[in-house]
């Protein structure tokens, strides 16, 4: 399941480079993403929505196992 969340995170963060943000997958265990926010989504004030409401949204219409994504 690994290598297909990598892919949908290829695919979320050109939309997260578009405002100085990025990020990156830590891990995948047991439908629970884990992800690093980087560069302006880091100390961003929005980044849960942006975590919650478009990568965790995302994720799971893409891949119905996944349970939540979590910033680490």
């Amino acid at each position: 399941m690994i290598d297909e969340v990598k892919k949908i995170i290829d695919e979320i963060r050109p939309n997260l480079q578009a405002d100085g943000g990025g990020i990156e997958l830590i891990d995948v265990a047991d439908g629970v993403v884990k992800v690093k926010l980087t560069g302006a989504c880091a100390g961003c004030p929005m980044s849960q929505m942006t975590l919650k409401m478009g990568v965790e949204r995302y994720l799971k219409t893409k891949l119905p196992g996944i349970k939540r994504v979590d910033a680490i």
